[in-house]
């Protein structure tokens, strides 16, 4: 498996575990619909929440919630229509994104936006 695979599958496990420990519910991982992923779809207080990780080892290009660009916000938008009505949740939903950002030693920070953007038509 490619190196970026490794750590995008590293930035996934963080998340999931952040959002366990704080009482969030994990409905599916990489749930796909055609040609568009969700990372993590979880559930707090009646909302659905789709989740996009974005892991990064530096800030060159900018920080990893920078990547959720408009291409990104649309595919999860069809999936997670599908996936509300696969579902037939009545509820809310939101979409959040858990950047996570590795430094030369390893260490990480996490930052979780909630509510971090809402697909336009």
């Amino acid at each position: 498996m490619a190196l970026h695979n490794d750590l995008g599958n590293k930035g996934e496990q963080i998340a999931k575990e952040y959002l366990i420990n704080n009482d969030y519910e994990i409905l599916d991982e990489n749930w796909t619909h055609g040609k568009s992923e969700i990372d993590l779809i979880a559930y707090k207080n009646k909302t659905i929440i789709f989740v996009e990780v974005k892991t990064r080892t530096s800030e060159a290009f900018g920080q990893p919630e920078d990547f959720v660009d408009f291409r990104k916000q649309k595919q999860m938008e069809l999936a997670s229509n599908e996936y509300i009505e696969i579902m037939n949740h009545q509820g809310e939903i939101r979409f959040d994104i858990i950047a996570i950002l590795f430094n030369q030693q390893n260490k990480h920070t996490l930052k979780h936006i909630e509510d971090a953007f809402w697909p336009e038509n």
